[in-house]
């Protein structure tokens, strides 16, 4: 059964208007996402917290078309994507070696446990690309993967290129068995730049987000992932005294743009020559999508046809 408190952002403003922020909660999403995969469980565990960030920052831009985080590093966890369509649709994926991942663990003797991402990916950079499709600019932004987990790299970036007062927090809930499901979400709170002088009398506007980064650092784990509490009712609780606003309710679900077609396409652009080195013994191309794990196969004498 479908939870409806979950697989969504709710946008919100507090103190007319000088803050604005966004919550997100994912459960289904994650689940078939890490699903679709094999992974082992720290690696599900970084790309199940990356598709939540990345859900949090695409919901706070206008755009349409494609959002993407991607990390490139040089750790046991080498590359995460996450793409976030306009139309809500999410799809994740990484890749790692499984054997520098248990050294790495054995040596920092923390076998069996979740680390923090940087941990695992190691140096690298982190990018936010934005595509609107054909005739617009690509917007992308990039900053170092610096910091003791997700949250600090994302927040190097907003200090360093977008120079938006930021508060952010991002929460991970890893099943215990296999009756359990995985979660993932989190917060995040802006200090609008065009917003000046006293949000009301006698309250001076950076004593006021002090206050409201305050009480959303006292959100707890065992709110944002109760099955029975709405996102509003989290938001109430927060900020019921600061003259919260609920902007927006948008929906996520998981979905691949991956096609049969679109691989056709790609291939038949090959030469004969390379399209036999591709070919199996059994004349046949096939190919998995990193995404989603659909196979798709050819026929080679179908590709050289076309």
């Amino acid at each position: 059964m479908v939870n409806k408190n979950f697989d969504n952002c709710v946008s919100f403003h507090i103190e007319d208007g000088a803050f604005m922020g966004r919550l997100v909660r994912l459960d289904e999403v994650v689940n078939t996402i890490v699903g679709k995969h094999c992974y082992p469980k720290p690696v599900s565990a970084v790309v199940a917290e990356s598709a939540a960030l990345g859900a949090l920052l695409a919901s706070a831009l206008k755009y349409d078309g494609l959002f993407t985080l991607q990390t490139k590093s040089n750790g046991p966890v080498s590359m995460v994507v996450v793409d976030v369509s306009s139309d809500g649709t999410i799809r994740a994926c990484a890749t790692f070696d499984e054997k520098r991942i248990q050294k790495a663990q054995e040596l920092r003797k923390t076998e069996g446990e979740i680390e923090a991402a940087p941990h695992l990916m190691g140096e690298g950079y982190l990018a936010f690309t934005v595509d609107q499709g054909k005739d617009t600019d690509l917007y992308q932004g990039v900053v170092d993967l610096q910091g003791k987990n997700l949250t600090e790299c994302a927040l190097r970036y907003f200090k360093q290129s977008e120079q938006i007062e930021t508060a952010l927090r991002l929460f991970l809930k890893v099943p215990n068995d296999e009756n359990d499901h995985w979660k993932a979400g989190g917060i995040m709170l802006q200090k609008l730049p065009a917003t000046g002088g006293k949000v009301k009398e006698g309250t001076d506007l950076d004593e006021a987000w002090n206050e409201a980064v305050t009480f959303m650092q006292s959100l707890k784990e065992e709110e944002i992932f109760d099955d029975a509490l709405s996102s509003e009712e989290i938001l109430h609780r927060l900020y019921h005294s600061s003259k919260l606003t609920i902007a927006k309710n948008k929906e996520y679900r998981f979905g691949c743009r991956c096609s049969r077609d679109k691989l056709l396409n790609t291939l038949i652009s090959f030469g004969e020559e390379e399209i036999n080195n591709l070919a199996d013994d059994h004349n046949q191309i096939s190919a998995t999508c990193n995404f989603c794990s659909e196979k798709y196969v050819f026929d080679k004498g179908e590709l050289i046809r076309h």
